[in-house]
């Protein structure tokens, strides 16, 4: 499982390594949305949470689908600025076809909208597909796909406004100590990039980053075969602070690649292969339980959900859950007509740094 990204061809100044203000004001709105993928930043987000005004709150909800379960892919620069302000402003330049199908893409989960060259904005198929998958998604996913769909202008403004509530609110305050690390970290890979080529660079970047041996790709360890191509627009790296342990990689067509990377630890330990992760979990002995697992990592899927993700049969994918539930790693809950399964984010913490880290990337 990887996604693999073509470089051949690409000049080396088109391998960047940048900081990005938005990558990761999005990388914190994630840890608030999903504090129990981020303990070391419980206490952030729980001071953080409480300090909210109750309609920024509001809005935070309303548009948490943005960066919960995946980033939208608007909201990782491929030519990172200086400023948040600069960044959204190359965001708003996004025409309203690409800005509502990545934010679709995330709304109704990642892989889950499929418009074969059908614009929702347009085609009444392609938009009642998108509405019917967000409607299993839950509520509030179905009432933010149906606003989007009729006056994406108004919920584009809106969802600006509150990026731009919440840099008043908690980024700018965070953002002073975090670009100093950010920069340091950035001088380290620039450094390696400079003196001793790509594949250093890249495996300071993390062991599930690298160049593949004939120096053309560049191969993430991710939850899905992919692939893509950095033509002549080149491929960035973006580090993170807040979104350690997570990988985040932009691949989908039409954009720019781009790989958002936690910063190395103080004393990173050395890092621990997917392979010696799943031998020491009998109960995830079986590769298809672990795809399953990365995937709930994302957020609560039905049993419908997984197995179009995977390509699975709805029995096959079944019986692995009833293992994962055996396991204790898995809960189900039913609303409505749907049974959801999410991932049991505390007794697979319990199993070690190791694997929360190999599920979460």
């Amino acid at each position: 499982m990887a996604l693999r990204i073509d470089i051949s061809g690409v000049p080396s100044e088109q391998v960047r390594f940048a900081a990005s203000p938005l990558a990761e004001l999005t990388a914190m709105l994630h840890v608030l949305a999903e504090p129990g993928h981020h303990p070391q930043f419980a206490g952030w987000a729980a001071d953080v949470r409480t300090g909210l005004r109750d309609e920024l709150a509001e809005r935070f909800e309303e548009a948490e689908f943005l960066w919960r379960s995946s980033q939208a892919d608007f909201l990782i620069p491929a030519r990172p600025r200086a400023t948040l302000v600069e960044e959204l402003d190359d965001v708003d330049r996004i025409d309203d076809e690409t800005y509502v199908t990545a934010a679709l893409v995330t709304t109704c989960g990642s892989n889950r909208v499929h418009f074969r060259g059908s614009s929702p904005l347009t085609d009444a198929t392609a938009r009642e597909r998108a509405l019917d998958v967000a409607q299993a998604r839950g509520a509030r996913q179905e009432a933010f796909a149906e606003s989007l769909l009729a006056d994406p202008a108004a919920v584009r403004a809106r969802v600006r406004h509150t990026l731009e509530e919440c840099a008043g609110a908690f980024f700018d305050a965070a953002w002073a100590d975090v670009g100093v690390r950010l920069a340091t970290d950035l001088r380290l890979k620039n450094d390696l990039l400079r003196r001793q080529g790509l594949g250093a660079a890249l495996a300071s970047v993390s062991g599930a980053v690298a160049l593949d041996p004939d120096g053309d790709r560049i191969v993430v360890d991710k939850v899905q075969d992919k692939a893509t191509a950095a033509h002549d627009a080149g491929v960035t790296f973006i580090p993170s602070v807040f979104g350690r342990p997570h990988l985040v990689a932009v691949h989908a067509p039409g954009w720019h690649p781009v790989v958002q990377y936690p910063v190395a630890e103080p004393d990173p330990a050395e890092p621990v292969s997917l392979e010696t992760v799943t031998l020491r979990l009998e109960a995830l002995s079986h590769p298809v339980r672990l795809r399953l697992l990365r995937t709930l990592a994302r957020g609560p899927h039905t049993n419908a959900e997984l197995a179009d993700f995977w390509e699975l049969t709805p029995p096959e994918v079944s019986r692995h859950l009833a293992a994962l539930r055996r396991a204790g790693l898995v809960t189900a809950r039913r609303q409505g007509r749907y049974v959801r399964y999410t991932l049991h984010l505390s007794d697979v913490t319990a199993l070690g740094g190791d694997l929360l880290a190999a599920v979460l990337r």
